[in-house]
């Protein structure tokens, strides 16, 4: 899909760049659709000492890498923890640097909220980071024209676990994601709780493996975006 046309839908209403269906169909490149055979798995708001370790630890036992979408601001906290995601051969990714809808901020603090965060990963990981996610998914023309400039790809979802929810289980959140997964797909779970239901990460920990047998089960590879083949990319 033309950057172009995910211009011209930020414009008119960006909001509609969060609707996960509308997404898929109208905005491929924008909804991380990739290669057939292939699952990009991707965690966003940390890195979080307390919780993207067991996150870790999962994909270790599996031998999966994964993209972080992290937050500056958390990442600005434990830099280590940013380093050693990057040395594990996992893809460190920006979210910005607060957890804020760019609906309610103008154009020059989205340019420094995404600068600020892409340059602090850039200098932890040593790596120039290719990736952008909106908080919220919410994509704005000012967000684009920053990413464009930073030499970022904004990529959102095509299946998501819901596991910020209070009432998630770790069957809810397998049956959630594998629900509209398909071959080419982009998963976006949530490695850390600041913006969700306190303690939900540890159902997203142990709902990962019977996500990752589900994958498995169907002869579908799982990586981080880098191996997706991203549309367009």
């Amino acid at each position: 899909m033309k950057s172009s046309t995910v211009e011209f839908a930020a414009t008119l209403a960006p909001a509609l760049t969060a609707i996960t269906p509308l997404r898929r169909v109208y905005m491929p490149r924008l909804a991380g659709v990739g290669r057939a055979g292939h699952v990009a798995l991707t965690f966003d708001d940390g890195p979080d000492r307390r919780s993207t370790p067991q996150i870790l630890r999962v994909l270790d036992q599996y031998h999966i890498r994964a993209s972080f979408f992290v937050l500056g601001s958390m990442l600005a906290e434990d830099p280590q923890l940013g380093r050693e995601l990057a040395d594990a051969g996992h893809e460190v990714a920006v979210h910005g640097w607060h957890h804020r809808c760019l609906l309610r901020r103008g154009p020059a603090a989205t340019d420094r909220d995404i600068t600020r965060a892409r340059m602090l990963v850039a200098s932890v990981t040593g790596q120039v980071p290719r990736w952008y996610r909106p908080p919220y998914g919410v994509l704005t023309l000012a967000a684009l024209r920053t990413c464009r400039r930073l030499g970022l790809t904004p990529v959102l979802w095509t299946a998501w676990g819901r596991d910020w929810e209070a009432g998630a289980t770790p069957d809810s959140i397998v049956r959630t994601v594998t629900r509209r997964l398909a071959g080419g797909g982009t998963v976006l779970l949530h490695d850390t709780d600041i913006t969700s239901a306190p303690g939900s990460w540890r159902r997203t920990v142990d709902a990962l493996p019977a996500l990752l047998e589900w994958a498995r089960e169907r002869g579908l590879a799982v990586g981080p975006l880098a191996e997706h083949a991203v549309a367009g990319r």
